[in-house]
């Protein structure tokens, strides 16, 4: 098992979206998919939320994200609840800690995605593997005393007061060390594969191993912590993309209720990528989890000893990666090396203990583990001492404090190979304590301003620790040619910044970075700015399908919204039914006065329609602007059948068929059944029961009469509830009754007075019949007798007919005639025998 629990990705062939979605590259991808085949994809949609400054309160991060998610993923979900009627798509899973959309659905529907221009990007949702990491011996519990963990239990600083939470492959809620210190609860266990839904499990040991190691009590950094978990690997050790993205929104808000704060405080990930290089793919939750004030640490990877290896999501910005080294401060030569893939920054931050690391296994038992899997957690248990300490402190600062509390190794500064040095708690405690710093502040939150308008905020500097520098700000996030932008005076307190827009400037809302720059320290916060739309309307309709017999009516109802003082009339209509298929009206009016107000459309189909599901276009026009809704009507049905095809039976006996009637499209009517192919003089039936609600099955038993002439009968099955009539065909074959046929050979024979002369009297078979037919013969003339070879007569067979005549027998020409018996049934045949002289 490698040292670090690393992934392997296994990217899927079906879809590698990576560029802005377009229904070209749409196309492409899907061609690779197999026939008939799902996709299985991540969504993004382009506007992403601007989150409060570092600091601001959780709930307000948590109201930015689901706002944005929530306008935005509107008309996409819409369409994919009618693709799903459809039988197209089998999984929709919006998110909301980055605006994205997961899905499970036909290619044909993913191109349809990519063509809505809110489409960003679709990503795979790809799939990673989770194998065990090594065992191996050595000196326990020295880890803990080198990070510096014992000098801030001697100030009272134990984790208290503090929630940590590992995304992982689960914990063992049972050991002694860590089941104490679970939160308990409906909001501190997650499970997006669905295993272990309600109670901390771990079938693998690593998820185990990485808690013991920050709150175990008495092999944890932070033994006085509360702790939560996210089993994202199941128990076959693999997680996808769409599950750790799951992941990382629980764990901003577990119980699912912005206004409780219950995220936890810390957050450590041993897992990366397979491969080096750099994947953003959780950039967006990461940063999402920083804005919230927890920072996300990471397992730099076992990649080393070259340089370059960094992993990714390690290697992302927003995360604080961590090496590994022994119990000499050597550097463990698997450790990843940077610089960052993505960035190119130092790699990994600090290093902490990573090599013979005593900590929790599974079932109440001890493991001694290595691998940076097992040096992050010291991290993450170090900064539930640090928020202890120093409660609400920002992500940014947390990071800071580890970087700069750390024991530098190695050459002098900051390297990719330990970055700023072994951890080192006391140490960032220290920092902390006296380090001079500055953050910036910003009000108001976000301007709205029309295009060629002008926006201000007012920006504080403020000080911590007797911070007395100068600071110089700068601004991001609008280009040249979409904005100017002035800082008065420019300097630290408090400054005026006006941003002066472009008269061509787009509509939306454009994030805005400003920065503070005073020696190497930067501080950042951030702002909005909103380009408000021109005025225009919006258009919605609900619900958004609805279901009706043919000949039935269903209601919709249509509103609009003015925005940005637009007051002309919308006039209203629909697309996707013909005169011939149904009509139509809006109720009071088909035009809604100023652009804002509601009507009831109103849609009465034809008895004749026929069943589906009919996607109905709704189109409003005012004031040169036009917007469409996609609404549908589903119309139910109902399949008919019926077992076996076919049946066989001789004249008088009695068969059975079952009909089975299946609802389609939520069909809930009555179904008649009746039959044809037969007349009421020829056989008898009935179905039990004749009718049947839904769907379900029905027996039908036919009964012929027995003078029902043999054959081939075709049947036919009708089902009919109002205007639906289906039919399902059955055959019934009659068979022949057993009998038997009796010919004789030659036709004429001639003798002479005296002599004898043979026949061939032969039986044949009719309908199975195999019993004895006793044969006879009769009409010989004086003076001749005959005999049977053989008789009775097996049937079917043949037997010698010999007749003999005397020198008397009288002469002439006569019948005779052969007479088989065979129980009720009775045959004849004749032949001619000539006597002469």
């Amino acid at each position: 098992m490698t040292r670090l629990l690393r992934l392997a990705i296994a990217t899927l062939a079906a879809l590698s979206l990576t560029d802005a979605a377009t229904p070209a590259q749409a196309r492409a991808a899907v061609q690779h998919a197999t026939s008939g085949a799902r996709i299985d994809a991540i969504v993004v949609l382009h506007r992403q939320a601007v989150l409060p400054e570092a600091g601001a309160r959780r709930a307000s991060v948590l109201r930015a994200l689901r706002s944005v998610a929530g306008a935005d993923q509107r008309r996409l979900l819409a369409l994919l609840a009618i693709r799903k009627l459809q039988g197209r798509v089998d999984r929709v899973e919006p998110f909301w800690i980055f605006n994205a959309v997961h899905v499970i659905a036909d290619p044909d529907v993913v191109t349809e995605l990519a063509a809505l221009p809110e489409v960003a990007e679709i990503r795979p949702n790809t799939t990673l593997e989770a194998p065990a990491a090594p065992l191996s011996g050595g000196t326990p519990e020295w880890n803990i005393t080198r990070v510096g963990a014992p000098a801030l239990w001697s100030l009272g600083y134990r984790g208290q007061g503090v929630v940590v939470a590992n995304m992982d492959t689960g914990v063992d809620a049972t050991h002694p060390e860590i089941g104490s210190r679970w939160r308990g609860g409906t909001n501190s266990w997650f499970d997006p594969n669905g295993e272990h839904p309600a109670t901390p499990t771990d079938v693998n040991g690593h998820g185990t191993w990485t808690m013991g190691t920050m709150a175990g009590a008495a092999v944890g950094v932070a033994p006085d912590a509360r702790w939560i978990a996210v089993k994202v690997f199941n128990d076959h050790g693999t997680a996808t993309t769409a599950g750790i993205h799951a992941g990382f929104q629980w764990l901003l808000d577990p119980d699912g209720n912005p206004a409780t704060d219950d995220a936890p405080d810390v957050v450590n990930d041993s897992w990366t990528m397979s491969a080096p290089g750099c994947d953003l793919a959780f950039a967006p939750d990461l940063h999402s989890l920083r804005a919230a004030g927890v920072l996300p640490v990471f397992a730099a990877g076992n990649g080393g000893p070259a340089a370059g290896t960094s992993l990714s999501p390690a290697d992302n910005p927003e995360a604080f990666a961590v090496g590994g080294t022994d119990a000499a401060d050597g550097l463990d030569p698997g450790s990843s090396r940077g610089p960052s893939a993505c960035d190119h920054s130092i790699y990994p931050q600090v290093v902490a203990p990573g090599v013979d690391v005593r900590t929790t296994d599974l079932y109440g038992l001890y493991a001694t583990v290595s691998g940076t899997s097992i040096a992050a957690p010291h991290a993450a248990g170090a900064l539930a001492l640090l928020l202890s300490a120093f409660p609400g402190l920002d992500a940014d600062r947390q990071a800071l404090a580890l970087r700069n509390g750390a024991v530098d190794l190695g050459p002098a500064g900051a390297d990719n190979d330990s970055g700023a040095g072994r951890l080192d708690a006391s140490g960032a405690y220290a920092w902390l304590l006296a380090a001079p710093d500055f953050s910036l502040q910003a009000a108001p939150a976000s301007v709205t301003t029309p295009a060629g308008g002008s926006a201000s905020y007012t920006i504080d500097v403020l000080a911590r620790n007797g911070f007395t520098g100068a600071v110089s700000l700068s601004l991001t996030g609008l280009s040249a040619s979409q904005a100017s932008w002035t800082f008065t005076p420019g300097t630290e307190g408090s400054t005026q910044l006006t941003v002066t827009t472009a008269a061509s400037l787009a509509p939306g809302t454009y994030p805005l970075t400003i920065t503070g720059t005073s020696g190497t320290s930067t501080r950042s916060t951030k702002v909005a700015l909103v380009a408000p739309e021109p005025p225009g309307y919006s258009l919605a309709a609900t619900p958004s399908s609805q279901r009706t017999a043919a000949g039935g009516t269903v209601s919709y109802t249509v509103s609009t919204a003015a925005v940005g003082g637009f007051g002309s009339d919308v006039d209203l209509s629909l697309s996707g039914l013909t005169a011939a298929q149904g009509s139509w009206s809006f109720v009071p009016s088909a035009t809604i006065a100023g652009g804002s107000g509601a009507v009831q459309l109103n849609v009465t189909t034809a008895a004749s329609l026929a069943p589906g599901v009919y996607p109905l276009t709704l189109t409003a026009a005012g004031g040169g602007i036009t917007h469409t809704a996609v609404l549908s009507l589903i119309v139910p049905d109902f399949s008919l059948a019926a077992t076996p095809s076919s049946r066989s039976a001789a004249p008088g006996a009695t068969v059975g068929y079952i009909v089975s009637v299946g609802a389609k499209n939520g069909f809930a009517g009555s179904v008649a059944l009746s039959l044809s192919g037969l007349t009421a003089a020829q056989a008898s039936w009935t179905f039990t029961p004749a009718s049947i609600v839904g769907s379900g099955t029905s027996q039908l038993t036919l009964t012929t009469v027995s003078a029902l002439a043999p054959g081939t009968y075709p049947l036919t099955i009708t089902g009919v509830s109002g205007a639906l009539r289906h039919t399902a065909a059955v055959t019934l074959v009659v068979t022949a009754p057993p009998d038997f046929g009796l010919t004789a050979t030659p036709a004429t024979a001639t003798v002479v007075a005296g002599q004898n002369v043979t026949y061939t009297a032969a039986v044949s078979s009719i309908g199975g019949f195999a019993g004895n037919v006793s044969l006879s013969v009769a009409g010989l003339p004086s003076g001749a007798t005959a005999s049977f070879a053989t008789n009775p007569l097996r049937a079917p067979g043949t037997s010698a007919l010999t007749v003999r005549t005397t020198r008397t027998a009288t002469r002439g020409t006569f019948t005779l005639t052969v007479t088989g018996t065979g129980g009720s049934l009775v045959h004849r045949a004749t032949v001619t025998l000539v006597v002469r002289s």
